[in-house]
């Protein structure tokens, strides 16, 4: 059967991303787009707040499609990855079945067997993120978020997924996908991903945006700020990201600056506003005194 594609041309991709108010160049346009028409997963890497989660929520959002995210996290394994089995309804399906045994008689060996048939069957499955993507009917965009996060035993759960887009479960068998859904996995490089992953997947890698695009994203995400005050925002973020600071200001952070600036009441960044808000961009009380020494003068000059 021949897939039915919902984007056209790469800009498509880009006009449809932009409706939902993600500002993508046409690197990420063309990664999406081939994406699909290969049926293979996206793994976007990059500096944490550079945009990655928010692609696969606004890819979500272009598609009209449902957001299944599995956020990863160390110790995650595959009862919470695939599938495990409800073991109380079980138990209580067990029990049921001995009440039913006439008083003093066990069960023969082919009835065990057949309550052990049962049992496990799909009415006792519990999906999980990943289960649930494949096995969906509606139309969804599976996120697996920093999978950098997960031990590579754990990382090789997917290795089946992300190339024949099924699970194999014992006591059930194969599960096919009903539909091959579009799948992001983001990490933010605390560790090295396997060579079997990558090989199944598109590779994408997102870092900071250019102050000419950030700047366009914080005048489509905050409409209220001035073109000035938005010069000066991202030129101030800017300098920031050329420092050696433990964590620099992501891409949401920006934003969060852009909308207390105006929540303040302030329409130029001098020195007096822009070290009384630094701690809305900086999270470690080193970086602000860094940056607060290393941007002396800076947020007054005029933009060249």
């Amino acid at each position: 059967m021949t897939p039915a594609y919902r984007f056209s041309d790469i800009k498509s991709v880009r006009d449809a991303l932009a409706a939902v108010g993600y500002l993508c160049d046409d690197a990420i346009a063309t990664v999406l787009y081939l994406a699909e028409r290969l049926q293979k997963p996206i793994l976007v890497e990059g500096p944490a707040g550079t945009g990655k989660t928010e692609l696969a929520k606004s890819l979500a959002l272009a598609l009209s499609s449902r957001l299944i995210r599995l956020q990863c996290y160390e110790g995650l394994d595959e009862s919470k990855v695939l599938y495990e089995w409800n073991y109380r309804k079980q138990l209580l399906r067990i029990q049921v079945e001995r009440n039913e045994e006439d008083a003093g008689r066990e069960a023969h060996h082919d009835e065990w067997r057949r309550i052990e048939g049962d049992i496990f069957s799909e009415e006792f499955l519990l999906t999980r993120p990943v289960l649930e993507a494949i096995r969906a009917d509606d139309p969804v965009v599976l996120l697996i978020d920093e999978i950098d996060r997960v031990e590579i035993e754990t990382e090789a759960l997917l290795l089946e997924v992300l190339s024949e887009y099924q699970v194999s479960i014992a006591e059930l068998g194969t599960v096919r996908a009903r539909q091959i859904p579009p799948v992001v996995l983001t990490s933010n490089g605390t560790r090295e991903l396997s060579e079997a992953l990558k090989r199944r997947c598109l590779y994408l890698y997102l870092d900071y945006p250019s102050q000419e695009r950030e700047r366009e994203i914080v005048i489509s995400k905050v409409p209220e700020i001035s073109e000035r005050l938005a010069d000066e925002v991202v030129r101030v973020i800017g300098l920031l990201r050329s420092l050696d600071l433990q964590k620099h200001p992501s891409i949401s952070e920006t934003l969060d600056w852009a909308r207390t600036l105006i929540v303040l009441g302030i329409e130029h960044l001098d020195e007096a506003a822009t070290s009384s808000t630094m701690n809305i961009l900086l999270k470690y009380r080193e970086d602000i005194d860094r940056a607060q020494r290393e941007l002396l003068g800076h947020a007054s000059k005029p933009r060249a």
